[in-house]
């Protein structure tokens, strides 16, 4: 059975002084070999057999993307144990719930930061045996907790083990079955504490197959001389798919953002050829450059307003012809790459993207097409944690926007007649939820169909569009279901808008609680000498209100009378993880949020409004 390990320990062999992954230092790339990855991969899974580590244990990391996240996940692999991540921003509570639910025995701490928030917590884990700290700033001298190792002490520990049991590891490896547990992926957590989902070895080569059998995606298919950006958390599948996982299968040089407020830089210096990224991502790209413009002189706004118009067309056209190109569409592409889209492309970072995937959470069609238009290669693509990512994807030449495109070989995907739930099967669906046999149960049914929450149809038989989640779609008072993520995200194609949550469940009419995009609104305003102070002063100017109303008045003009807003707020602050409100993965908690402005959904209801349809 192929396996992650084997597929690094299989490279290592091949092409030991091929770049796997590089990673900035103070400033500078430094770069590891695949026999550097297999080498520290293999000193992680002796260190874990020196402290007793058994099949079916559960090690976690807590961690920024970062290199010894992999030589990590790759050893704890190695010795049949299984992986849990940990987002960076989760608080000591998360924390405590992951590490507690998962019975991990061992923590790799990134750092100070992480390491306090287990402490904080550690009279509650009973399980948890070891913590192994990554960055010892901070730490060496100050913490006595004889629970400790640093990364350096622990990799020592490992060579020692190493020199005195030189076969155990593979000992370790050839014992490997298929059922065996890899990952625990913690779920965001909309509705409800995290639930760890259990994907097996069967699955990851499941996904494995699926990658290396990719030329439907992207021609040629992805290979070494391609580069990835990781950014994204690593505890969310999607994330390890494109780093990790696909890095094994096909060999592609993983690039280490500094940070998640560094991508916009790290894109420009890495300029990689297979991008993923979440919808809040493209669109933040996407007004961004609409920003840099607002700001450049008179003749590059001029130029950018010409071929921009240009692009609009290419964009259409495309959208029209499922990703084809006319010979009226190259030709104009051709002159503007010239005139605009290369220069404007390396400046974001997208040069040389061949491949750019969207996934995660819905996008809006504008943004996608927006993309599109200036030579982008851009895709919709499908899955969840439960499925091991695995679902459906517009493939190369058969691209429809505004859907998620056809199931992916292997995988049977149907919707249900009655609900218009959207079921999958195929041998990714994960073995269940650990510690958790009532929500396997009601995920998974009796011939094996994932039920994965979310409706949709079928766009000329072939093609998937995701229409809500189930818990979300809208009936109102007068029995009509709505669903609000089409409104959503109509309305965060604007560089003006980064949140919008439709309410009417219930109600006679649609209202909208929006946030404003603090960059974009911030210079738009400052161009137009509005002096405010802070983000809520900010959202209680006129002017502000009367540009989020016109965002507004646009969308409206997409629906049907019924799914039209008829009032909104601005929310007061950016909603934050922190707080509650959003989910690691930046998800919006609606009844979290809705619980906090509360009033001010009344009053959307009442005689007091900030904003109404016109």
């Amino acid at each position: 059975m192929t396996t992650l390990p084997w597929l690094v320990r299989d490279r290592a062999a091949r092409m030991p002084d091929r770049i796997a992954m590089r990673e900035k230092s103070f400033g500078i790339w430094e770069e590891v070999t695949w026999a550097q990855y297999w080498e520290r991969s293999t000193l992680v899974a002796h260190g874990l057999l020196a402290l007793g580590v058994e099949p079916g244990d559960r090690i976690a990391v807590h961690s920024e993307n970062r290199r010894e996240w992999l030589y990590c996940d790759i050893g704890i692999t190695s010795v049949r144990a299984a992986t849990v991540g940990l987002y960076p921003t989760n608080p000591s509570p998360e924390v405590l719930h992951v590490l507690r639910d998962s019975g991990s025995r061992v923590l790799f701490a990134e750092d100070q930061e992480q390491l306090d928030k287990a402490l904080d917590v550690i009279d509650e884990l009973p399980h948890l045996e070891r913590i192994v700290y990554l960055e010892p700033r901070g730490i060496q001298g100050h913490y006595t907790d004889g629970r400790l190792l640093s990364w350096e002490e622990f990799v020592a520990l490992g060579e020692q083990h190493r020199s005195q049991h030189p076969g155990s590891l593979d000992e370790r490896l050839e014992a490997v079955e298929p059922s065996d547990l890899a990952t625990l992926v913690y779920t965001s957590g909309t509705t409800g504490p995290p639930k760890g989902a259990m994907l097996t070895q069967a699955n990851i080569t499941f996904v494995l197959d699926t990658l290396q059998g990719q030329s439907a995606f992207v021609s040629p298919p992805a290979n070494e001389k391609d580069l990835v950006l990781s950014y994204l958390p690593l505890c969310h599948v999607a994330e390890r798919v494109f780093t990790t996982w696909f890095n094994a299968a096909v060999g592609t040089q993983v690039n280490f953002a500094e940070s998640i407020d560094t991508v916009q830089l790290n894109l420009r210096e890495v300029q990689p050829t297979l991008v993923f990224g979440v919808p809040r991502i493209w669109e933040k790209i996407a007004a961004g450059v609409q920003v840099r413009m607002a700001g450049a002189s008179r003749i590059k706004r001029a130029n950018y307003a010409v071929w921009m118009k240009v692009a609009s067309w290419i964009g259409r056209t495309l959208v029209e012809r499922q990703g084809k190109h006319t010979v009226g569409t190259r030709i104009a592409y051709a002159v503007g790459w010239v005139m605009l889209y290369r220069p404007l492309r390396e400046r974001i970072g997208l040069a040389k993207t061949r491949y750019a995937a969207s996934g995660a959470a819905p996008i809006s069609p504008e943004v996608l097409e927006f993309f599109m238009g200036l030579g982008l290669p851009m895709f919709e693509v499908y899955g969840m944690t439960e499925n091991s990512a695995i679902a459906t994807a517009n493939m190369a030449g058969r691209v429809r926007v505004g859907t998620v495109g056809e199931p992916q070989p292997g995988a049977e995907v149907r919707i249900d007649e009655e609900t218009g739930e959207i079921l999958t099967r195929h041998a990714g669906t994960f073995a269940g939820y650990w510690n958790n046999p009532e929500a396997t149960a009601s995920t998974i049914d009796a011939d094996g169909w994932l039920h994965t929450g979310d409706v949709g149809t079928w766009v000329d038989g072939t093609h998937l569009k995701i229409t809500d989640r189930i818990k979300d779609i809208i009936i109102t008072a007068g029995g009509k279901n709505i669903s609000p993520s089409e409104i959503e995200n109509s309305l965060k194609a604007s560089p003006f808008v980064k949140e919008a949550l439709v309410i009417g469940d219930r109600r006679k009419y649609l209202t909208a609680l929006i946030g404003i995009e603090l960059d974009t609104v911030g210079a738009w305003a400052q161009r137009r000498k509005i002096a405010y102070t802070t983000y809520r002063d900010l959202t209680t100017k006129p002017e502000v209100i009367a540009l989020v109303q016109k965002v507004v008045d646009e969308t409206n003009e997409k629906f049907a009378a019924v799914e039209t807003l008829k009032a909104f707020h601005l929310i007061p602050k950016e909603l934050d993880h922190d707080a509650g409100e959003l989910t690691a993965t930046q998800k919006v908690k609606r009844s979290a949020v809705m619980g906090q402005f509360e009033t001010e959904i009344e009053a959307m209801y009442g005689a007091t409004t900030q904003g109404a349809a016109r």
